[in-house]
C-alpha cells in the first residue's frame, strides 16, 4: 500500500514495518496460489512471513482483510506494469478494453489467486470498507490511465464505474465456469463502448448548448434586439 493509499487516520509505516508488510503480502499470495481462499490460513502466513502471528493481526484484522490487501498489492503491479508498456491505439474504448484483458490474463495465470482475492471481496463486510475503496481506486486509475483522461466529467466516471462492475463480473463468471475467455472478451469491449457514448453525450451536451443560445439570440431579434440569430438556428 502507498501513502496515497492508505487510510488518511494511518500512520506512515516505518521501512523494517512496510519490509514486513511485504513479506506478510507475499505470503499470502504464495500460499492462495497454491491452495485458493480455503489455504490462507493466518498461522500459517505468520509462519512464513516469519512473523509472529499477533503482529499479523495488527497489521490484518482478519483473512479477508489480508486477500483484500494482497488484491490492492496485485493490482499496483498491474498498474505499474501498465504505465511503463501502455496500450496502443488512438481509440480510449480500445484501449481500456486491451488494458482489461490484460490484467484478466494476468489473473488468469494464477486462478487460485484469483478467485482467493475475488472471494474475500464478495465476503468483506463494512469493516473492509478502505480496502475495498481502494480496490475501487486503483481500478479506476488503471482505466482512467488508458482512457487518457485526467479530469474526467460525472458522466465518464459513471461508465467506468459500470465497466469496473463488468470487469469485476466477468472474472467471477470466468472463474466459476460459466463463461469462456472470449464471452469475457465480448462483455468487457460492450462495456468500454460506453466511453465513446459518454463523449458523444459531451458533445451532445455542446450542441444542445449552441441550440439554446441560438433560439435565444434568435427571440431577441424577433423583439426589436439588434443581435441577429446564427445562421441555420431553429434548425435540428
Amino acid at each position: 500500500m502507498t501513502a496515497e493509499d492508505r487510510p488518511a487516520s494511518s500512520p506512515p509505516l516505518t521501512e523494517r514495518q512496510e519490509a514486513r508488510r511485504r513479506r506478510i503480502l507475499h505470503a499470502s499470495a504464495e500460499l492462495a496460489g497454491r491452495g485458493g481462499f480455503d489455504a490462507v490460513q493466518m498461522r500459517e502466513v505468520a509462519e512464513a512471513a516469519g512473523v509472529a502471528l499477533g503482529t499479523l493481526y495488527r497489521y490484518f484484522p482478519s483473512k479477508v482483510h489480508l486477500l483484500v490487501a494482497t488484491m490492492q498489492d496485485q493490482l499496483q503491479r498491474m498498474h505499474g506494469t501498465l504505465r511503463r508498456r501502455p496500450p496502443a491505439g488512438e481509440d480510449p474504448a480500445g484501449r481500456v478494453a486491451a488494458t482489461l484483458m490484460r490484467a484478466f490474463r494476468a489473473l488468469q495465470r494464477e486462478p487460485q489467486l484469483a478467485d482467493a482475492m475475488v472471494r474475500a471481496l464478495t465476503f468483506a463486510d463494512r469493516s473492509v470498507s478502505p480496502e475495498v475503496d481502494t480496490v475501487s481506486r486503483l481500478t479506476t486509475a488503471i482505466i482512467l490511465d488508458a482512457m487518457g483522461t485526467e479530469q474526467p466529467t460525472p458522466e465518464q466516471l459513471s461508465a467506468v464505474r459500470v465497466i469496473e462492475h463488468t470487469w469485476h463480473s466477468a472474472l467471477i463468471t470466468w472463474l466459476s465456469g460459466r463463461a469462456s475467455i472470449a464471452q469475457v472478451k465480448i462483455d468487457i469491449e460492450m462495456a468500454c463502448r460506453l466511453i465513446d457514448l459518454t463523449a458523444w453525450g459531451g458533445a451532445a451536451g455542446t450542441n444542445s448548448e449552441a441550440g439554446a443560445r441560438a433560439e435565444s439570440d434568435g427571440s431577441r431579434a424577433g423583439t426589436g434586439s439588434t443581435t441577429e440569430a446564427p445562421q441555420g438556428a431553429g434548425r435540428g
